[in-house]
């Protein structure tokens, strides 16, 4: 009993400190309730350091203790639920270097009590196995896309479709958090947050992850991507004075002024609500993750200009939409959904056209293919999509366009080394009289070669002019394509937000500049196929697929022409080095 005793008065002392600890970091002077809510959930994930628990490692500790086996509605008493943490630290222990452990046993109690506090506030000393599924994965470390298709696969049917009650009872045991840390006026949970989320009658996986991950997210959610960023933005620094503390630099958020000229604030300030001269709090105010010199923001103005930064990339990777099971396997890896496009654009290899006794078949009948596909894609957008809607995904088109970079750098090399192959061919060939008077033979096989050369050059000219062949039906397709597409501009939305409060806008960061296609490689292009690139702006992923199709073409061409010569010159030297004649070296690289 004495022992009882002691155990439960130290339980209630942990209990105790981690509030007291938190209060102590002084958070309710923050005026916005997402940033206070966010702040302080971030401060109980780093104490407990469940921030250091990537997702997946979470996810292998709920397999490790059977807990997939279990319904959702099952419970555990506090005891199972001890070692169940237990387990999940010290192997954190093992992952971590020795100079990084963790106190195992500060962290286990801190974590029990604050979870005991969250989901068992009427003392029955158990919880359901799906309150501490949606409490760890939601606290735990990791991609916030990473943790929604988790919850998505514990919420949703065998076909893939979500399922309303399980979200609910997500939405019921995720805003507990909240309530815990002293939030629950702001993002209590009510009967109406489940269709505030989604007005739909059927959601999938990608449309779940867009709900979620939409800026602004639904509002009694709204603080869980922020702890997010917070997380992303601790280690910044920005080398700015802040208008109001003065400040030489700032970490971790930058608010900018979208009315005072020149006026940013530290985030300590910003959330403390803190103004001086001109500014007001009333002002809208921008949000800065990380910080750009003056010259990258002139260079990202210009390549914005100029159409080189893509603009309204997806939140998220498009995901398929077949039922999504849950991942309870140890080292799962999540799906790469660009993979499968990346396949179709190799189906062809230098190797297999060296190999092929047919190669101007297979230009044809790769063109074709490509040709298909695109008289498909076309079908398909006019049917399915109104013409503003023919957007297309940049992550694959700039995929497509390092392909075409690659393939181009490869034709310019081989265009290269055939030019020095047939230098060295030329200069071998020439006949001597010296040679001719020590060995007759030595003439005649000279001779043959050179005969041997020009049939090697009329073939080029044919090869050529399959090629001339090709473009004439590649314009003709790109004239189809644009009367089908209607050559409707594509114009990016443009959004403003107005709100009583001062919410701060993010800041989205736009992705790498495309590469552009050097215009030497384009020589002899003419018509729609040349514009394509030449104003610098690809205008739909159908052309840069033209504009690949014809590369690939330039290479399979310059690749036929280069086994010629090389055959042709190994077979006339091995002829010569059988009869004690000159030897005649030709390099291979």
């Amino acid at each position: 009993m004495i022992e009882e005793g002691s155990k439960r008065s130290k339980n209630m002392v942990e209990k105790r400190q981690l509030f007291m600890e938190m209060r102590a970091q002084n958070f309710d002077v923050i005026r916005l309730s997402t940033y206070r809510t966010a702040c302080k959930l971030r401060f109980v994930q780093k104490r407990c350091n469940l921030h250091l628990v990537d997702v997946w490692n979470m996810i292998e500790a709920f397999r490790d203790n059977g807990l997939n086996a279990l319904d959702h509605g099952a419970e555990i008493n506090v005891s199972r639920l001890e070692t169940i943490l237990s387990s999940i630290c010290y192997q954190l222990n093992k992952r971590l270097p020795t100079t990084h452990q963790i106190n195992v046993e500060q962290s286990i109690g801190l974590l029990l009590n604050f979870m005991v506090a969250t989901y068992d506030s009427e003392s029955h000393g158990k919880l359901t196995v799906f309150s501490m599924k949606a409490m760890l994965s939601t606290m735990c470390g990791g991609k916030i896309v990473d943790k929604l298709r988790y919850i998505f696969s514990q919420i949703s049917d065998s076909s893939g479709v979500m399922m309303f009650p399980k979200f609910d009872q997500f939405l019921r045991e995720v805003l507990k958090l909240p309530t815990a840390v002293f939030e629950g006026p702001s993002f209590g949970y009510t009967e109406h947050s489940v269709r505030t989320c989604f007005p739909q009658q059927k959601i999938v996986l990608n449309t779940f992850l867009d709900a979620l991950m939409a800026d602004p997210p639904p509002q009694c959610l709204v603080w869980l991507p922020l702890m997010h960023r917070l997380a992303n933005v601790e280690n910044v620094f920005h080398p700015v004075e802040c208008s109001y503390c003065r400040s030489e630099s700032m970490m971790g958020f930058r608010y900018r002024c979208q009315q005072c000229h020149g006026y940013q604030l530290c985030q300590s300030c910003f959330w403390r609500g803190h103004a001086n001269g001109p500014h007001s709090n009333q002002h809208q105010m921008k949000e800065h993750s990380s910080w750009k010199s003056p010259a990258k923001k002139l260079s990202h103005a210009i390549s914005k200009s100029l159409g080189c930064v893509p603009i309204g990339e997806p939140p998220h990777p498009v995901f398929p939409e077949q039922a999504e099971r849950p991942p309870e396997l140890p080292h799962a890896v999540p799906p790469n959904p660009a993979a499968d496009d990346m396949n179709d654009t190799m189906l062809v290899t230098p190797g297999s056209v060296l190999e092929s006794p047919s190669r101007l078949d297979e230009e044809h009948r790769l063109i074709a293919r490509y040709a298909a596909r695109l008289a498909v894609e076309a079908g398909n957008a006019t049917q399915q999509c109104p013409p503003t809607d023919l957007g297309f995904n940049f992550d694959a088109n700039k995929q497509q366009r390092q392909l075409i970079a690659e393939l181009e750098n490869k034709n310019r090399e081989i265009l290269q080394e055939i030019q020095r192959l047939r230098l060295e061919h030329e200069q071998a060939s020439q006949p001597t009289p010296e040679k001719a008077q020590q060995n007759p033979t030595l003439l005649t096989e000279l001779r043959l070669l050179r005969h041997r050369k020009d049939e090697l050059e009329r073939r080029m000219s044919a090869l050529q002019e399959s090629r001339r062949e090709l473009m004439v039906q590649l314009e003709g397709l790109m004239r189809l394509l644009k009367s089908q597409s209607g050559g409707s501009p594509h114009s990016s939305p443009s959004h403003g937000a107005g709100c009583s409060m001062p919410m701060p806008i993010r800041s989205t960061s736009a992705g790498s500049t495309p590469t552009h296609t050097p215009q030497d490689c384009l020589a002899g292009v003419g018509g729609d196929v040349l514009e394509a690139f030449a104003q610098g702006i690809p205008r739909n992923l159908r052309n840069d697929l033209l504009v690949a199709a014809d590369s690939i073409t330039n290479t399979m061409s310059s690749l036929v022409k280069e086994l010629h010569s090389v055959d042709d010159v190994e077979e006339e030297t091995n002829m010569r080095n059988g009869g004690d004649r000159g030897t005649l070296r030709v390099q291979k690289h």
